[in-house]
């Protein structure tokens, strides 16, 4: 990322002896080129749909990039027959979203590179909005648009929420739509209708492929937050997304195994310190949340997962660390300590949970400023 030397990750001085520049966005202006890149599975009931809009609205020189994970019921037709210009990536077999993505990167010829999912489907102007943020001195590093369900009338995300625990889940969902307000900044980017400058994607290594799928967009997210870059909304950018949460056993594997490997990879050393406990008492409680909902053997499989990779990450963790050029303070100020998704049950309305969690975050929060000026 830069020529600076790299700094011991708990060393929250060494950063300001020789600090790097934010991470940035390339400038791109109106007239730019873009890649969408779109991952398939399977996925021919909504392809096309998704194509004709997107494809109505490309300008000169843009172009769509497919990138199909061995899909069985004739989605490449689907593709070819909606959007004859768009180019096609077959794998071979089921490669995940994570690498699925960076095959369509590694293809891409413009300069801005939008991930869309297939089933995620433009409204107008869409096309035109997401290119702005980079023109119009919003300096952000990547960005998304605002990701609508139910036909436009209510928020899927817009823009994710991170607890201090790794936890993370879509923000607003079930909101209307119309109450998305303006352009801000978030805490993480969805992957459902993401864009970052080609630049900037190819520097950071793009997403993980030992994600396969779920919290690669956190990871990445907070990547580049540890880079000094800034995430933001384009809500005018928006996109209808045929959303349904639900969890198999599958994805409850995944979706642990990636909490940790987000949280190994990314949290500088002293927040990881501070939070120790509260990662410790979370995992007591999710083995007991795992046993009453019937996903404990994913629970189980998730941990092995992670000590299997564990070498690998803090491998991936002493690189990513080393090109930090922000303090743990600043990069705990984007996480948060309410647990205030709707999917979380009853355990999201506990006040005396509220009130402990909130308490322990200001204090890890003091603890950290206080060791920055120190």
């Amino acid at each position: 990322m830069s020529s600076h030397k790299p700094c011991d990750p708990g060393d929250e001085h060494a950063h300001a002896a020789e600090p790097n520049p934010p991470e940035r966005g390339s400038a791109l202006s109106p007239t730019d080129s873009v890649t969408v890149v779109i991952v398939t599975h399977d996925h021919a009931a909504v392809i096309g749909t998704t194509l004709e809009v997107l494809g109505a609205q490309l300008r000169a020189g843009d172009e769509i990039v497919v990138v199909d994970n061995a899909s069985v019921d004739g989605t490449a037709a689907v593709v070819a027959r909606s959007a004859p210009a768009t180019r096609v990536i077959a794998n071979a077999r089921n490669e995940g979203f994570s690498a699925a993505c960076n095959r369509g990167a590694e293809a891409a010829q413009g300069e801005l590179l939008v991930f869309l999912n297939p089933d995620a489907v433009p409204a107008p102007g869409f096309c035109a909005a997401i290119r702005r943020p980079r023109s119009d001195g919003s300096e952000w590093a990547a960005w998304m648009g605002l990701v609508t369900t139910d036909g436009g009338r209510l928020i899927n995300t817009s823009g994710g929420v991170v607890h201090f625990t790794g936890i993370s889940w879509a923000g607003e969902i079930g909101r209307p739509a119309d109450a998305a307000g303006a352009a801000r900044e978030v805490a993480f980017l969805s992957g459902a209708c993401m864009a970052v400058p080609r630049d900037t994607w190819m520097r950071h290594g793009g997403f993980s492929p030992l994600f396969f799928m779920y919290c690669e967009d956190v990871d990445l997210s907070l990547r580049l937050r540890l880079a000094g870059g800034r995430l933001g909304l384009e809500p005018a950018a928006r996109v209808d997304h045929a959303y349904t949460f639900a969890k198999g056993a599958y994805k409850w594997r995944l979706l642990e195994r990636n909490r940790w490997a987000t949280i190994i990879r990314t949290y500088p050393a002293p927040l990881l310190a501070a939070v120790a406990p509260a990662l410790v008492a979370t995992e007591i409680a999710l083995v007991g949340v795992s046993l009453a909902g019937g996903w404990a053997p994913q629970k189980l499989a998730a941990a092995i997962d992670t000590g299997r990779a564990l070498r690998r990450l803090l491998r991936e963790r002493r690189a990513i660390q080393a090109g930090r050029t922000i303090g743990a303070a600043a990069f705990a100020a984007s996480l948060s300590a309410e647990l205030s998704s709707p999917h979380l049950g009853r355990v999201g309305s506990l006040r005396p949970l509220g009130w402990a969690l909130a308490v322990y975050w200001r204090a890890v929060r003091r603890v950290l400023e206080l060791s920055a000026r120190a």
